[in-house]
C-alpha cells in the first residue's frame, strides 16, 4: 500500500458458505476471559476481551506456506486480509478471464481456521491492469467496475467481514486522487462501485480505506476531506458503512492515531478500523499508542497489522511488525499482550 510522506508505494471454487456471527468472536473471548479470570496470551483474544471484534494480520498462499508463519497467525491472529490476491490485476488480468486460485485459498484458510475475513481490495489506482487503466468512455468504464465488483464480491458473499471497495482516492491535500476512475467518471465512481459492492455481497461491511489518516495536524487536509466527503456520501444514500485507516507509521509517529480515528468516526460511518498497521522500528511504545488509540473509539472495531514477520513485510527493511525474520516475537508483541491484559 501507500505511505504518503513517511513511506513509498507498496507493491504489494468456493461454495458459498452461510453468513456467520460477525461478533461471535468477541464474544467467545469474553467469556473465557471472564468464566478463567486469567489473562490471554493470544493478542486477539485479549484484544478482542477489550470489546472489539478482531486483532488481525495479511497473508497470502506464498507468505503463509514459509516457515511457522501459519503457526503464529493461527495463535496470535483472530483476522486476516488477504495482501495482493483479490487485487484487480492479480484476480481479473484480462476481461472476464479470473484468478481464483489465491484468493480462493485465503478464503478457504480463514473459513477452516476460524479467521474473520477483510477482503481487499476492489477498486485500486494501482496493480490495475491496462485494459482498465485504458478506458476513456463513462459507460464503458461504469460496466467494467460493476462486472468486476459483481464477479468478485459476489463469488465471496456471506465470507467477507468486510470489504475495503474503494483505496486510496486522496491526495494528502484532500482532492482526489488523479485515478483513472476519477478522470473518467468524477466522484460517480465511489457511488457506482459501493452500490455494486452492496448489491453483490449485502451482508458485508463496505470501506473506503486509506493512508495518511493519522494526524490532526500534518494529515488534517485528507482526515478532513476524508470525514466530510463520506458524510456526504452516506446523506446521499452511498452505502459506506466504514473508514479504513492504513497507518502505515514512522517511528514515533502513533501518538495522533486515536484523534484522527475519532474524527473519522464522526463521518456517519458505524465503523472504522487500522487496517494496515506497521511501525518503522517497532518501538512497543509506538504500537502500544496506535492500539490504544483503536480501543479509545468507541466505532474502532479492529486493527490488522500488515505483515506477519519483518521478512514478509513491504516495509522489511524498517523492521516495522511484531515478528522479527526469526518468526519470534518482538518486544512490542510483549508490550501490547502486557497491556491489553492490564499487567
Amino acid at each position: 500500500m501507500v505511505l504518503s510522506i513517511f513511506g513509498a508505494l507498496a507493491l504489494a471454487s468456493l461454495a458459498v458458505a452461510a453468513p456467520f456471527d460477525r461478533r461471535q468472536p468477541q464474544e467467545e473471548a469474553l467469556s473465557t476471559v471472564e468464566s478463567t479470570g486469567s489473562s490471554s496470551d493470544s493478542i486477539d483474544a485479549a484484544f478482542t476481551a477489550k470489546g472489539k471484534i478482531y486483532f488481525g494480520n495479511t497473508g497470502d498462499e506464498g507468505t503463509l506456506a514459509q516457515g511457522q508463519t501459519q503457526e503464529i497467525l493461527n495463535a496470535n491472529f483472530g483476522q486476516i486480509t488477504p495482501e495482493n490476491s483479490m487485487k484487480w490485476a492479480t484476480i481479473e488480468p484480462s476481461p472476464g478471464e479470473f484468478n481464483w486460485a489465491g484468493a480462493d485459498f485465503i478464503a478457504d484458510y480463514a473459513t477452516t481456521n476460524g479467521k474473520i475475513l477483510r477482503c481487499h481490495t476492489l477498486l485500486w489506482h494501482s496493480q490495475l491492469p491496462d485494459y482498465v487503466s485504458s478506458i476513456t468512455n463513462k459507460a464503458e468504464l461504469k460496466r467494467a467496475i460493476k462486472k468486476h465488483i459483481r464477479a468478485v464480491a459476489g463469488r465471496y458473499a456471506g465470507k467477507c467481514y468486510a470489504w475495503d471497495v474503494v483505496n486510496e482516492i486522496f491526495n494528502d491535500d484532500g482532492s482526489f486522487r488523479d485515478s483513472v476512475f476519477y478522470r473518467v467518471l468524477g466522484e460517480d465512481f465511489v457511488k457506482v462501485a459501493f452500490n455494486a459492492a452492496k448489491k453483490a455481497d449485502p451482508e458485508a461491511k463496505l470501506y473506503i480505506n486509506d493512508y495518511s489518516l493519522d494526524n490532526l495536524n500534518w494529515a488534517e487536509p485528507k482526515v478532513t476531506a476524508m470525514a466530510s466527503n463520506v458524510k456526504k456520501w452516506i446523506a446521499a444514500g452511498i452505502p459506506i458503512d466504514g473508514i479504513g485507516s492504513q497507518a502505515h507509521l514512522a517511528a514515533g509517529g502513533a501518538s495522533g492515531v486515536g484523534a484522527a480515528l475519532s474524527a473519522l468516526a464522526d463521518s456517519g460511518v458505524s465503523e472504522v478500523a487500522i487496517t494496515e498497521l506497521d511501525i518503522a522500528g517497532a518501538a512497543p511504545a509506538d504500537y502500544e499508542a496506535a492500539v490504544q488509540g483503536c480501543l479509545d473509539v468507541e466505532k474502532c472495531v479492529g486493527v490488522t497489522v500488515w505483515g506477519v514477520t519483518d521478512a514478509q513485510s513491504w516495509r522489511s527493511e524498517d523492521s516495522p511488525v511484531l515478528f522479527d525474520a526469526n518468526y519470534a516475537p518482538k518486544p512490542a508483541y510483549t508490550a501490547l499482550l502486557d497491556m491489553l491484559n492490564g499487567s
